[in-house]
């Protein structure tokens, strides 16, 4: 599922991630995102960059993204090289 939002998509990010995390994950978004659907839980969704992989919710009310967890997604090359 492809994801498209405007730049004035809310991020709520209660876990405090860095600044860059939170303004790489608003241009994904804002630039045409694929989203995954987390079968489990209604509204949750994983959000896939080229090196990261952020578990965000997305409010069925007001649209906005909270920012729950991210982590490696092992397209990155760099990630690759070290764990070989």
């Amino acid at each position: 599922m492809t994801c498209c939002m405007t730049t004035e998509v809310q991020i709520e990010d209660p876990r405090h991630h860095s600044a860059e995390t939170v303004l790489a994950l608003r241009d994904i978004l804002c630039g045409g995102a694929t989203v995954i659907p987390d079968p489990k839980r209604r509204g949750f969704y994983e959000v896939q960059s080229d090196t990261l992989t952020y578990y965000v919710h997305i409010s069925p009310v007001s649209g906005n993204v909270l920012l729950l967890a991210t982590w490696p997604n092992g397209n990155d090359a760099r990630i690759a090289d070290r764990s070989a």
